[in-house]
């Protein structure tokens, strides 16, 4: 579903934020009631109260909590708007938790144009209403023109668990295969890109998307799984590396089954990087017994349309490492980067 971007009524549309907005006074009642209730509303929201008041079906949940400070905050594939609900949702679903209720918070920097606040609202709720997400509360503070950039989001989110899976990476096993859900190093590829000025003879766009579909299917087809992890900042090499130490155990994976696409590949050579380390926003692994791991590459494969490789292997060598066998057959310790590869992608 496509949701239109223009400002609301009663608001110009060369209208910007001031610092007003953020006062608590008439102009932020005026943006709460005129801006964020129409496209937000429902039974939580609508009753303005300090908090959200909510009734939960079951008794174990999953909470979790992230900023976005992206740069630029409009690129291929999406806004801060679609990554700040994504990825919240995103980590809700690595736990099994269904996604059902999030708050929003936002930090705005004076000057900053209503329609361009105005599209990012409708990016997140396009996302939060295809998966029947409510924004239940909130908060928006305006910072100084030049003491902040444009805008920064914070979103906070509750999912219930609904089954006896404990996942998570202390329940990996030695033996268990490691699938991969698609390609890498999208997400920092094109924002890199869009940042450097780079132009390729194709467009390309983040992988930025919800893994909630995904996750659930895995589970109402009894997928035994035992961790899964999206592939964030510090891309896949952070995320096999922090499973690798957590559980104790050791990792094996193989170059030659990562896919990486071509111009991801291409946008890294120029720049010196290594795509295993690039941030993706909509990539994750699965930890699965052997049994389970060609079912669970034709799941994912057929909900995100994407080509899910398996990719590796938990054993007992190597324990707390994660070990990469090339492409010409030697192997290599993949250690984590040390300080921030590629700042504001997230």
């Amino acid at each position: 579903m496509i949701f239109e971007c223009n400002v609301p009524v009663n608001f110009d549309n060369n209208e910007r934020i001031r610092l007003g907005h953020g006062g608590g006074g008439r102009l932020t009642n005026n943006l709460i009631e005129k801006v964020f209730k129409p496209i937000f509303s429902n039974e939580y929201l609508d009753k303005l109260h300090d908090g959200a008041v909510i009734s939960l079906p079951s008794s174990k949940i999953a909470f979790s909590t992230d900023s976005y400070v992206i740069s630029p905050i409009f690129f291929p594939g999406g806004d801060i708007g679609k990554l700040s609900v994504t990825g919240t949702i995103n980590d809700l679903a690595m736990c099994g938790a269904r996604p059902m209720f999030l708050s929003l918070s936002l930090i705005i920097e004076e000057g900053f144009e209503i329609p361009s606040l105005v599209k990012i609202l409708n990016s997140i709720k396009e996302v939060s209403q295809k998966l029947g997400v409510n924004i239940v509360t909130g908060d928006t503070k305006v910072v100084n023109k030049g003491k902040g950039d444009k805008i920064y989001i914070n979103t906070t989110g509750i999912g219930v668990i609904e089954h006896n899976l404990d996942i998570s990476p202390q329940n990996v096993r030695v033996g268990d295969t490691i699938v991969l859900s698609g390609d890498i190093g999208r997400h920092g590829a094109s924002i890199m890109a869009l940042r450097e000025g780079i132009e390729l003879e194709t467009t390309l766009e983040s992988d930025c998307q919800e893994l909630w579909t995904a996750v659930s299917s895995l589970i109402d087809e009894g997928i035994e799984i035992h961790c899964l992890r999206d592939l964030t900042r510090g891309g896949l090499v952070s995320a096999l590396n922090e499973i690798a130490k957590t559980s104790n155990l050791g990792i094996f994976v193989e170059e030659s089954e990562i896919p990486v696409i071509e111009e991801v590949r291409a946008i890294c050579e120029i720049l010196g990087l290594d795509p295993l380390y690039v941030a993706n926003e909509g990539r994750f692994v699965a930890f699965v017994p052997d049994n389970y791991a060609q079912r669970t590459v034709e799941i994912i494969s057929n909900v995100m349309g994407t080509t899910a490789r398996v990719i590796g292997k938990v054993t007992e060598d190597n324990r707390g490492k994660v070990i990469m066998k090339s492409l010409i057959g030697s192997t290599r310790l993949l250690d984590m980067v040390s300080g921030e590869q590629l700042p504001r992608i997230c």
